[in-house]
């Protein structure tokens, strides 16, 4: 027997400005109809939108939807692809590798997911990323340069960031690093598979094109000494890296055979692992953790193990494993276990699923509790216990369950659960608690000239760390200019410049030396906007979200495997959207706080005060203006606005 029809719960597809049972409009009279009583009228307002505001890097990621859904259109001589990659570019030099290995908390925050899902803007990304480097497209070299010289200190993605945005601005950089390459944890922390070596090096060598030097397999404080570099250079950016890991902190822990996730990964990566032991257990929960297990499963194990051939000694450095020896492999038991539950991982969701697809066994809701140890000191297991883990005021509490005890039998333990800054000659920025203290324009405290960023301030993303390199160059080149240092702003994304665009099309902005009254007939600014992208990001509520359709996402297609088929698989398993798919998807942008042309305020305006601002004026954002002598503020404009572009604010 069905049930009654009122007692089914329907979720709406679509949205609804009044919920059932709602039938007087009390307020109508007053906001829409009673003109003589209204004083608001319509004002265009530019917002930063919530996939931008949740991106550490601050692409304009609107910005290039646009330009790809055909919107902005590029300038004459151009390609649209090019100039979407530009504007990427201008936050972000690694389009290729983010949008293969950013998890997105872009998608997280966009507005779409009201409706039906997401749009797929790391896919977008990863299509204009490969562009990119398919038609070998460069860098322009800077029409300046000052003769200033700055060091940077580490080449992972804080370092290469900061390098490109200050060689950009016309100075003199020089990359240090400790390795023999460039590329930090994108290179030695993340396995070949998720972040193709020759897309790595394309996007780092884009970088080194615009004249910036490098002085690889150089440690400061043991090849050069702090003293030189101050000596030589004019400012410090110091990008150290979190790339020391972190022992579990449980007793037996310290058996040769349990190592760290950054330690197997650099040894895989330098190609001396080649095989792991039959049984690995793996503890973590992010993707750090995801990785390795991934790795441990595509290498597998071999039935005869010599004592110098065991993988603990290819890790530490002493051995390389004999590549004859690893085409014997089979596949290894691969068991991941986290504290959390498993729908309550740090790890990217699909690089979950693609785990599990493999046939990686992940235990959530699971704490380490010791390594237990064979008669000849190795580990031969992991002890573990149910627990109950959660945040609370921003600190871990986990709840062992007692009596829930088991061990993992294990012949490779693997801890994954954080890294550490290894500050080995460069004591003196060690705050004590393993960072460097800054200022929020990441300027180290009581020493002007030395900046920071990556993970020695705050370890996170890669997108973090590109982001914090943005930001500390700016602060860089005020220092090198004797400027003093602004306060950064509350929002801190690269934001649609408006003005750029409209003095590109030959419009002319005046000055103002008297008091005026309202900007209609004067272009000392442009009439009645307002960049509000530095202090506020737009919800979903500000928007008519009844204007857009359901459509669904245009997904990339992953390759999946199976436990068989990882083994000694590492071809790359995500493939880039085409084409045609790319401009598909950025059309299902919303455009949240910028005007994308729809037309709805004008068709809707009653009193045709809205009009369309003439073409030779006119600029993408820059599309309808209001007519104040016939505006009377009922605010149906507002209404039907579906990007929150148009709010009731003037005479306020």
């Amino acid at each position: 027997m069905s049930a009654p029809l009122d007692t089914l719960a329907v979720k709406p597809l679509s949205f609804r400005r009044y919920k059932d049972g709602e039938t007087k409009y009390s307020t109508w009279q007053k906001e829409i109809f009673d003109a003589g009583h209204s004083h608001k009228c319509p004002t265009y307002i530019q917002s930063t939108p919530p996939c931008q505001g949740s991106c550490p890097a601050g692409e304009d990621i609107r910005g290039y939807l646009n330009i790809v859904r055909g919107i902005e259109k590029p300038p004459a001589g151009m390609v649209w692809q090019e100039y979407a990659f530009r504007r990427l570019t201008e936050a972000n030099p690694f389009p290729s590798v983010m949008g293969r290995v950013c998890p997105a908390p872009c998608e997280s925050g966009c507005n779409r997911n009201q409706l039906e899902d997401f749009v797929g803007i790391n896919s977008v990304e990863h299509f204009l990323g490969d562009y990119a480097i398919a038609n070998k497209l460069a860098y322009p070299k800077p029409t300046t340069v000052t003769g200033k010289t700055v060091a940077v200190i580490g080449g992972g993605p804080a370092g290469l960031s900061t390098a490109y945005q200050l060689a950009l601005k016309g100075h003199d950089v020089t990359l240090f690093d400790e390795r023999a390459e460039l590329g930090g944890m994108m290179r030695y922390g993340i396995p070949g598979f998720r972040t193709p070596r020759d897309v790595l090096d394309a996007e780092i060598q884009r970088i080194l094109d615009l004249g910036v030097k490098t002085r690889m397999n150089c440690r400061i404080g043991t090849d050069i000494s702090m003293a030189q570099i101050r000596a030589e250079f004019d400012a410090v950016f110091l990008g150290l890296g979190a790339q020391a890991g972190r022992a579990l902190p449980v007793a037996g822990a310290d058996a040769p055979n349990c190592v760290t996730a950054t330690s197997f990964l650099k040894a895989f990566n330098d190609g001396r692992l080649r095989h792991v032991g039959k049984r690995v257990v793996v503890v973590g929960g992010g993707d750090t953790s995801i990785d390795v297990a991934t790795v441990a499963r595509r290498l597998g194990h071999i039935d005869k193990v010599h004592e110098s051939d065991r993988p603990e000694h290819a890790i530490a450095g002493h051995v390389a494993h004999d590549v004859a020896e690893a085409s014997a492999r089979q596949g290894a038991e691969v068991t991941l276990t986290t504290i959390f539950a498993i729908d309550k991982m740090q790890a990217t969701k699909h690089e979950v699923e693609h785990a599990l697809s493999e046939g990686i066994s992940i235990r959530g809701g699971m704490a380490p509790v010791a390594v237990i140890l064979g008669d000849d000191g190795r580990a031969i297991a992991l002890r573990i216990m149910r627990c109950e883990a959660k945040i609370v005021g921003g600190r871990l509490e986990i709840k062992n369950i007692e009596g829930t005890e088991e061990d993992i039998p294990a012949d490779l333990i693997v801890s994954a659960i954080g890294q550490a800054v290894d500050f080995t000659g460069l004591e003196e920025f060690n705050n004590g608690k393993g960072a460097i203290n800054n200022d929020k324009n990441y300027q180290v405290q009581g020493q002007p000239g030395f900046f920071v960023g990556g993970d020695v301030v705050r370890p996170h993303l890669l997108t973090t760390a590109i982001g914090h390199g943005a930001i500390a160059a700016d602060g860089i080149d005020r220092f090198l200019h004797s400027e003093a240092l602004e306060k950064r702003p509350k929002i801190d994304v690269h934001a649609f410049d408006m003005k750029r665009k409209m003095l590109e099309k030959g419009l002319a902005f005046s000055e103002v030396h008297e008091p005026i009254r309202g900007t209609d007939k004067s272009t000392a600014a442009i009439h009645n906007f307002d960049n509000r992208s530095d202090r506020y990001v737009i919800s979903h509520k500000e928007l008519f979200l009844g204007h857009f359709p359901f459509v669904a996402r245009n997904r990339r297609g992953i390759v999946s495997l199976t436990a068989e088929q990882a083994l000694d698989n590492f071809e790359e398993r995500l493939q880039p959207l085409l084409q045609a798919q790319a401009i598909a998807e950025a059309k299902r942008c919303m455009s949240c706080g910028q005007c994308f042309e729809c037309d709805n305020c004008v068709v809707y305006c009653p009193q045709v005060a809205v009009f369309k601002v003439p073409k030779a004026k006119a600029t993408i954002g820059r599309y309808v203006d209001t007519d104040y002598a016939k505006c009377i503020g009922c605010h149906i404009c507002a209404d039907v606005c579906p990007t929150g572009y148009i709010q009731m604010g003037l005479g306020d």
